[in-house]
């Protein structure tokens, strides 16, 4: 049986990101009629100091790095207590779903795992500064490739109760183009509020645009919000064919549903908007069109379903979310999005029913 996106990714994101900012103090001077005294100086944009950023370059590749290596030994064994050590939020949800599904496939279907790593030499990192309170996170373009460029985004978050650094959300770029962050002369990146009502959209519109492109192919916000591009394409397209797979024998609707990832990171960009990166939930329900049909489960919703016919199925997935919004005035752009099945249930069907969808 085939149903919404499965696409799946290597393996987790979160805090709010409220906008770093320099506040640049002007003092003016007072002077009385006979008094000389000299005006204060005013500080220039050097002599301010600037908001430390959140780690270093090489600290953040540190933080890939132990990534890597601990991804793998928890993907070996589908240790999740391990894997919670390095992943949080959407991304945490997502690999747990994957490992879900792989405990559900005979040993047959199984296949062996296969190490990898991220390619640090390849990497790009944008590492925003950070003032005092505000959480710390960056965000890297990586690939697994060695000597192929980044086509992917991950969000890295401190977890400071934990002492250490977690993947919070992990994005594929669909055509490996990455944005254009605006850097300082240090090279570090500033983060900008993801609902900042400066720019032509915020996280939580671009979330029901995403929505919006599954439930009704992008009629009502989708198409507005959102510029025609791969990602979006895609989703649309998921809407279309999905919404046709049983033909007059069942039908197929798309749904937003409680989110339970709602924080949003974002970066300014060189043309004065903003890359964001969110997480958003949607369902699937598909449902028989009338009493004498069933869904078959594949293997693939075993480990939820248990190779039991069912009436109607209702899908859970978990996405994370990339686009590009203007300053304003133009519509912004997906550039990539990333899913996982997270969750499959549904009632059986009755032992008399014998035709199947």
């Amino acid at each position: 049986m085939t149903f919404g996106v499965r696409i799946r990714i290597a393996r987790r994101t979160l805090p709010l990101i409220t906008g770093a900012a320099c506040l640049t103090l002007a003092l003016a001077a007072c002077t009385n009629g006979s008094s000389s005294s000299p005006a204060a100086p005013t500080p220039t944009t050097s002599s301010v100091a600037k908001p430390a950023p959140a780690l270093s370059a090489a600290q953040a590749k540190a933080v890939i790095a132990r990534y890597s290596v601990i991804n793998n030994k928890a993907n070996a064994t589908d240790d999740r207590a391990l894997l919670n050590t390095i992943e949080d939020d959407s991304m945490y949800a997502m690999s747990l779903a994957e490992y879900t599904e792989y405990g559900g496939l005979t040993k047959a279907e199984r296949k062996p795992y296969t190490p990898w790593s991220y390619d640090l030499a390849s990497a790009r990192l944008y590492i925003p500064r950070v003032t005092a309170g505000q959480s710390r996170w960056f965000v890297a373009a990586l690939s697994t490739a060695k000597g192929k460029a980044p086509s992917r985004l991950a969000v890295f978050s401190e977890q400071p109760e934990h002492q250490r650094w977690e993947m919070v959300s992990v994005t594929d770029l669909d055509n490996g183009t990455l944005p254009s962050i605006a850097l300082d002369s240090d090279g570090y990146a500033t983060a900008v509020a993801p609902n900042d009502p400066r720019l032509a959209a915020g996280a939580d519109l671009l979330r029901n645009g995403v929505l919006d492109n599954f439930a009704t192919g992008g009629t009502t916000t989708g198409q507005k919000v959102f510029a025609p591009t791969e990602a979006s394409k895609r989703q649309i397209k998921v809407h279309v064919e999905t919404g046709r797979q049983y033909g007059s024998q069942g039908t197929s609707v798309f749904a937003g549903t409680v989110n339970s990832f709602p924080d949003a990171y974002a970066l300014k960009t060189t043309d004065g908007g903003a890359l964001i990166l969110f997480s958003h939930t949607h369902t699937q329900t598909d449902t028989v069109a009338h009493a004498g049909l069933e869904i078959i489960p594949g293997k693939d919703d075993r480990a939820w379903l248990h190779d039991i016919p069912r009436l109607s199925i209702r899908y859970t997935f978990v996405c994370d979310d990339a686009a590009t919004v203007p300053a304003k005035g133009a519509p912004s752009r997906l550039i990539g999005y990333t899913c996982a099945r997270t969750d499959a249930s549904g009632p059986p069907s009755t032992p008399r029913q014998s035709d199947r969808a």
